[in-house]
């Protein structure tokens, strides 16, 4: 075979692919069209293709199948291309419009704007969407370095500001559930269609992004070999980096504005793509990289579609989104692509390297004394706040039995409320700081590893398919999905070799995948207990009972002083792999036993108040910060700073919208993300040798 052959070989075996692609996409195109509410079926539509059908053929396709097949195809096709761009410009496998937060930021853009009281056609929402996706993409790239920093920056970066849209995205829905109605179903991303305008108003607006993705092809193919070759090759590279993000944001807020955001889409098809032309060396080139990334996003959306309504029916295929589904396949293709990379960047470090020198024994105790002091101040205040305010003396009443019937009534549910958040709190704060140590990594806590997630999973099932089981049952569901959740982070990311890098990529698959299953669950189940969903997606102390701590406390009292009694083997494990053997650690038995018992705690803590995010981030740091980084004297301080916040993040969710109220979790994710990011951004360069 001659070398002027190879070209040709190459060109036919590309056109084989593609071919593929579209005849796959056909075929899914045509099963899609004939699942839907009605009685229309395939027979129908034969009829119909072959001039013989009814009109209630005709107006069943042109009322709601048609327009959900081309809804599909316009968001296939734009979130493939934009996660072709956006994984080239970054050089990063793992760069998509959900793992920058970009969907996150265009939906909460359109949130705001319809809790403003402004309802926008679909052309100006695409145009809102892409303002919020932009700045978000932004912030991202920026605290990543372009996406050069590595993958663990890239998607912790990216996964903790989505969290904190997220959270304020619901806060929103929260105050403002009349003029935001439809919009928490949306937020999954559902392709449900009333007429073929919104497709028909943003298909052009995907079509230029397409365009300018094509267009820039050979300036990605120059990107990919560095920047410095790109330059010396003629190629602006600022520009082109800010054409292709703008590009990428652009074709994410069309896809945002016809069906909501549809989950890593954007992530899967590329990786579909680069999977099965691996032995192609020509799909590497643009030109024809990016439309199989489309055409790969189109057969992943239908796909996930005709799954959907094929499992549920036509009715609940309505009501399920189907982002729901592409979630769940795109974050088993996130763990996988996780569990095979490793990271070098320099977020891998001790987590006591960032601001936390050596401390003072007498440092530990004052601030020992002072952060008990504010738990206690929080406890009280939290008894006094809430929708009716109650008085010191009226608290000194009831603490003797003499106070009446409603201050009585009032007290006695507000005191489980108040021991939920602290006790909730400190296990949670308990459960970050080993995950931090043991992960080597400022940034991890117990849900970027599935751990919360996992936990959520097992406590939202027996919520709704054994409605009657008490605290117990429904604690031991969360332990056993919190343990599952976290064997299969922790197996996948032992098979090529344990790093905390990929501990933590893994994790935070795993945490995208529960979050998509437990709303598939709710969804499926009820799809209109909204509060069902918001509580356990957002965490809260509504309506729990004293009973219902016991075992939290009971997590609590027992395995703190277990972790804090090996705090010498989570200070080695903290400085590096080959330490901690050199003076006789069994690295791996002790990694399995620190995060067994750190699952332990989030799952009791879960089954107390739900998921709840951040805490385990924000006051390990915290701790380290006042006391230095040895775990004896970090364990105590976390545990009291976490149930600070979650109490007054609980007391002011049930205080500033009385008699509404706002889920501890949203308050603390919304306070714990930009800690996280200055966290992240303070450590964005390699520390100076």
């Amino acid at each position: 075979m001659t070398a002027a052959s190879l070209p040709v070989v190459g060109t036919s075996r590309i056109a084989a692919l593609v071919t593929g692609g579209l005849a796959l996409v056909a075929l899914l195109a045509g099963v899609h069209l004939t699942q839907g509410t009605s009685a229309v079926d395939a027979g129908d539509l034969l009829r119909f293709a072959s001039g013989r059908g009814t009109d209630e053929t005709a107006a069943v396709l042109v009322a709601s199948r048609v327009p959900r097949l081309l809804a599909g195809v316009l968001v296939g096709a734009a979130l493939g291309v934009a996660g072709t761009a956006l994984q080239s410009l970054a050089r990063n496998p793992l760069a998509a419009p959900d793992t920058l937060g970009v969907d996150a930021g265009a939906y909460l853009a359109v949130v705001v704007t319809a809790g403003f009281g402004v309802s926008l056609p679909v052309l100006p929402a695409g145009g809102v969407a892409f303002a919020g996706g932009l700045a978000v993409a932004a912030l991202v790239l920026g605290m990543s370095g372009g996406g050069a920093a590595g993958p663990t920056r890239l998607v912790l970066a990216g996964s903790a500001v989505g969290m904190a849209l997220w959270s304020t995205a619901t806060f929103v829905l929260i105050l403002d559930p009349e003029g935001t109605v439809g919009l928490f179903a949306w937020r999954a991303g559902s392709l449900v269609q009333t007429g073929l305008g919104g497709v028909a108003r943003m298909a052009p607006v995907a079509l230029v992004g397409i365009a300018g993705c094509l267009l820039l092809a050979r300036r990605l193919d120059l990107l990919a070999l560095g920047d410095a070759t790109a330059a010396v090759m003629g190629i602006d590279v600022r520009r082109t980096r800010i054409a292709v993000v703008v590009l990428a944001v652009l074709l994410t807020a069309a896809a945002v504005a016809v069906a909501g955001p549809v989950g890593f889409v954007g992530l899967a098809a590329p990786a579909i793509v680069r999977v099965g032309g691996a032995r192609l060396p020509e799909i590497h080139r643009h030109h024809v990289l990016l439309p199989l990334g489309g055409l790969a996003g189109v057969a992943v959306v239908l796909a996930a579609d005709v799954l959907l309504r094929a499992l549920l029916g036509g009715q609940r295929g309505v009501e399920v989104p189907t982002g729901v589904v592409t979630s769940i396949f795109g974050a088993g293709v996130l763990v996988w692509l996780a569990s095979r990379h490793r990271d070098s960047g320099h977020v891998r470090q001790p987590p006591g390297t960032v601001g936390a020198g050596a401390r003072s024994r007498r440092r530990t105790v004052v601030v020992l004394a002072v952060a008990g002091a504010a738990v206690v101040a929080g406890g009280f205040v939290g008894m006094l706040a809430g929708d009716t305010v109650v008085l010191g003396g009226d608290l000194v009443n009831w603490v003797d039995g003499r106070s009446g019937r409603v201050l009585t009534f009032v007290l006695d549910a507000r005191l489980p409320r108040v021991a939920a958040a602290l006790l909730a709190g400190a296990t949670l704060g308990v459960a970050g700081t080993v995950v931090q140590g043991v992960c080597r990594n400022p940034l991890a806590e117990p849900g970027l590893l599935g751990i919360t997630g996992g936990a959520g999973v097992g406590a939202v099932l027996v919520l709704v398919y054994v409605p009657q089981a008490g605290i117990w049952p429904l604690t031991a569901a969360a332990a056993v999905g919190a343990l599952v959740a976290f064997a299969l982070v922790y197996g996948l990311s032992s098979r090529a070799g344990l790093t905390a890098d990929r501990l933590v990529l893994v994790g935070i698959g795993m945490w995208s995948g529960a979050t998509a299953l437990i709303t598939m669950i709710l969804v499926v189940t009820n799809p209109w207990n909204l509060a069902l969903a918001l509580t356990w997606l957002s965490g809260s102390t509504y309506g729990r009972t004293l009973a219902q701590l016991v075992p939290v406390a009971v997590a609590l009292v027992v395995l703190t002083p277990v972790a804090m009694a090996g705090h010498r083997e989570l200070d080695l494990l903290a400085l590096d792999d080959d330490t901690p053997r050199v003076l006789g650690v069994r690295l791996s038995p002790a990694r399995l036993v620190a995060l067994v018992g750190a699952a332990l705690l989030t799952a009791t803590a879960v089954s107390a108040i739900g998921v709840v995010g951040f805490v385990g981030l924000v006051a390990p740091h915290a701790a380290r910060v006042l006391v230095g980084s040895r775990h004896l004297r970090v364990i105590p301080v976390a545990a009291l700073l976490g149930a600070v916040l979650v109490s007054v993040a609980d007391t002011v969710g049930r205080t500033v919208i009385a008699p509404g109220q706002i889920p501890a979790g949203l308050l603390t994710a919304m306070l714990g993300a930009p800690y996280f990011v200055w966290l992240l951004w303070r450590s964005r360069r390699p520390p100076a040798a």
